[in-house]
């Protein structure tokens, strides 16, 4: 068969075998992983998975290797490459309209089984490892350095543009002594972030970030403007209008810290099974898409690449998400196992590679008089 041809010139090559018995290696139990594999690689792949064709002991090294291999012209066809990437500079995936479609699919699953997976802190991005041993403790480190970045001082009002399930707007509260506005489209979470910030400072809107209108009605500039884990949503065609809203919210002495997932080649093409799985309609930004998006509205004073402590952060959340599966496999099923299994160990394996990056960039409108001094 060509397509197992191919696959197999390709794992080699990969340092990878096919039915071989490292735990790397991919197991086939059934051909009809190959129907599709040749035109459609990435949902094929993600698909014959959770359909249990293929197996292997370990996804996340399995990926590391593909990663480091870097032969995604076989990944990914150029034909797809290029519908796809023609398709998004047209279309603007990240619309107001579209943009609730991954809250809906994704982060509004249901608090029980994030709460589990994420623990206590329940945020969903890259935690910071820099003298932290266990997740909880790296994810708390992670909100300390973004509140030193920005210089938060007690009484300053924040912006918090994304804000997840509230943890870091409510850590902002309690420990610097901030009132922060959040936003954020997804439901479930505003409705989380307002019982655990309830009788904090801490006022939570359901809007999109784009709606300054309804967070920020006197129009009255932040301190300061935090963003964590938004920007991979805002989408190619949005990177300016992102920016412009920061910036027509903040300071003209104020700090904005964007926390984002990034890739370290421009571009607007999507992985098909993750958008179709996973985040619908993201996209992941590069370091020339932010920078000329920041022109004219903020001066980049500090940027700081963790990826690396993503795959640690991504193999804690598999660890949680294995050990209280119990809890969730009757509502869930199956296929749901291992579609998680897969997102989780794949990224993983894409950081572990370098293939992927996290970046935390610290922008002010005019520059910091003096310079800006690099925290870690």
């Amino acid at each position: 068969m060509l397509t197992e041809t191919l696959l197999d010139n390709f794992l080699t090559g990969a340092g990878v075998a096919l039915n071989g018995n490292r735990p790397y290696d991919i197991r086939i139990h059934d051909d009809r992983f190959y129907n599709e594999l040749h035109l459609y690689p990435s949902i094929a792949a993600g698909e014959g998975y959770m359909a249990g064709y293929w197996d292997c002991d370990q996804i996340d090294e399995l990926f590391y290797r593909i990663c480091r291999y870097e032969q995604y012209d076989v990944i990914y066809p150029k034909w797809v490459v290029a519908l796809r990437k023609m398709l998004n500079t047209v279309l603007n995936h990240q619309s107001l309209s579209r943009s609730r479609q991954v809250a809906e699919q994704h982060y509004n699953l249901g608090n029980d089984f994030y709460r589990y997976m994420l623990g206590k802190s329940m945020a969903y991005t890259c935690a910071y490892w820099k003298d932290a041993s266990i997740l909880d403790e790296a994810q708390s480190h992670k909100f300390d350095l973004i509140c030193r970045k920005i210089g938060l001082k007690p009484g300053e009002r924040v912006l918090d543009l994304g804000c997840g399930w509230g943890s870091l707007a409510k850590f902002m509260a309690e420990k610097y002594r901030c009132d922060v506005t959040a936003v954020n489209i997804s439901s479930e979470q505003v409705r989380f972030a307002q019982d655990i910030c309830e009788g904090l400072p801490v006022h939570v809107h359901l809007c999109d970030y784009r709606d300054s209108h309804l967070y920020n009605p006197d129009k009255q500039p932040f301190d300061k403007i935090v963003s964590v884990g938004l920007c991979e949503h805002v989408g190619y065609k949005n990177y300016g209008m992102f920016l412009k809203v920061a910036r027509e919210n903040i300071k003209e002495d104020g700090l904005f810290l964007l926390h984002t997932i990034g890739k370290s080649v421009s571009g607007n093409f999507v992985d098909p099974w993750i958008n179709k799985y996973i985040f619908p309609n993201g996209v992941l930004p590069s370091i020339k898409n932010l920078s000329e998006a920041a022109e004219n509205q903020f001066i980049i004073e500090d940027l700081h690449n963790f990826g690396a402590d993503y795959d640690k952060t991504l193999m804690a959340w598999h660890k949680n998400f294995n050990e209280n599966w119990f809890r969730f496999k009757d509502q869930y099923g199956e296929t749901f196992f291992r579609l998680w299994n897969y997102y989780l160990l794949t990224c993983a394996g894409g950081f572990r590679a370098r293939a992927m990056q996290l970046w935390q960039l610290v922008l002010s409108p005019k520059g910091v008089s003096g310079g800006y001094e690099s925290i870690r």
